[in-house]
């Protein structure tokens, strides 16, 4: 009897051990998180801007004589040729005007030549004594006096054969003619050049854009003298353009309103599918950064101390990686810092994990390749 009562304490204590431990709860798995492995290497650093289209080379065929249009002889929005006809003024008072210069010419000419005769003839009675001085003096004047008389009325005669070629209307340089600005019948010239058309050329067309200080001159330090980088654009519906360009100027003033430089590249247009005005996106690179990782952007978290990432050891365990953002691309951060080569870095599961934690990785993402 006494003997019972002595081990019913233990019996008790152990009923309570094996009830409290059977209550415990159990020991919570890992998370799971995905990776992409970290190769450091040399990156190109790209940017990829708007910019707007222009014409190589804008010329306004303009009317310079006064007259009506007697044709129109180009079809509009088609490509013309240097010194082909676009329009026909009316020649007829211009002939008028040159055959009256020629008249002109002429009288001043007979007239010359009778100046030179009189002064011929006082010359030789000077010498006789039959004959003033002031009368040789005044022959000769006469004498000059034609002559110059003679070289105006040529000058007006070259002037109105001029006029009477700009009769005839023709392309300045070759390009895209565009739509007419009179038609015929129409009185042009009178009193201002007045403008026909307009000629442009856009094959090779330009592409102007502005670029950061910064970027600018990351741009000069980058690129080596004697070359410029090649630019690729990208249509509006996103395509890709058959032919790249390439940079062939930059400003030397930054833009007081946009603090910006100003650059523009020259964009091969063999079928005319740029067109003036129009806007386009357009990729080039800037210079390579070494010694750099591209990661996803899911991967690269910020808070008070900077951008950090997060990797898996080989031990299981998460870490905490400080680096530093140098480029943005459409999907990808480029970084350095402290993340080494081959580091399992996190991109799925952030929220799940802290530093000296374990987690599992699964289903790794394809590895983010350095460019």
């Amino acid at each position: 009897m006494n003997r019972s009562k002595s081990l019913l304490p233990w019996s008790f204590a152990c009923a309570l051990w094996f009830g409290a431990a059977a209550a415990a709860p159990p020991e919570m798995p890992p998370p799971e998180v995905e990776v992409v492995t970290a190769e450091r290497g040399d990156v190109t650093l790209e940017r990829e801007l708007v910019g707007r289209l222009m014409s190589r080379r804008v010329a306004e065929v303009r009317a310079r004589v006064a007259g009506v249009v007697l044709e129109r002889s180009y079809t509009e929005g088609t490509d013309v040729g240097a010194g082909q006809l676009l329009f026909r003024i009316d020649p007829q008072p211009l002939e008028a005007a040159v055959a009256a210069a020629e008249a002109a010419l002429a009288r001043a000419e007979a007239d010359a030549a009778n100046a030179t005769l009189i002064a011929r003839r006082q010359r030789d009675l000077l010498q006789r004594k039959l004959a003033a001085p002031q009368d040789v003096d005044s022959a000769v004047a006469a004498e000059d006096s034609a002559r110059a008389a003679v070289q105006e009325a040529r000058a007006t005669l070259r002037q109105a054969r001029i006029d009477l070629g700009y009769a005839t209307v023709t392309a300045p340089i070759a390009g895209r003619a565009g739509r007419a600005l009179v038609t015929e019948g129409a009185l042009v010239g009178e009193g201002e050049a007045t403008p026909l058309t307009t000629i442009e050329q856009i094959d090779p067309i330009y592409l102007g854009f502005g670029q950061t200080v910064t970027d600018f001159q990351r741009l000069r330090a980058n690129t080596a003298p004697g070359t410029m980088p090649e630019v690729t654009v990208v249509m509006p519906d996103g395509s890709v353009y058959d032919h790249r360009g390439q940079l062939d100027f930059s400003d030397v003033n930054v833009d007081a309103g946009s603090g910006m430089v100003l650059l523009r590249a020259t964009i091969p247009n063999p079928d005319h599918a740029l067109l003036p005005g129009m806007y386009v996106k357009l990729r080039y690179a800037v210079g390579r950064l070494h010694d750099a990782v591209e990661l996803p952007h899911a991967a690269v978290l910020r808070d008070r101390d900077g951008a950090y990432v997060m990797t898996v050891g080989s031990d299981g365990k998460v870490a905490r990686r400080a680096v530093e953002v140098r480029d943005m691309r459409d999907t990808t951060w480029v970084v350095t810092g402290e993340l080494g080569d081959g580091e399992q870095v996190i991109v799925q599961g952030l929220q799940k994990v802290r530093p000296g934690a374990p987690a599992r990785i699964v289903a790794p993402a394809p590895a983010a390749a350095a460019s």
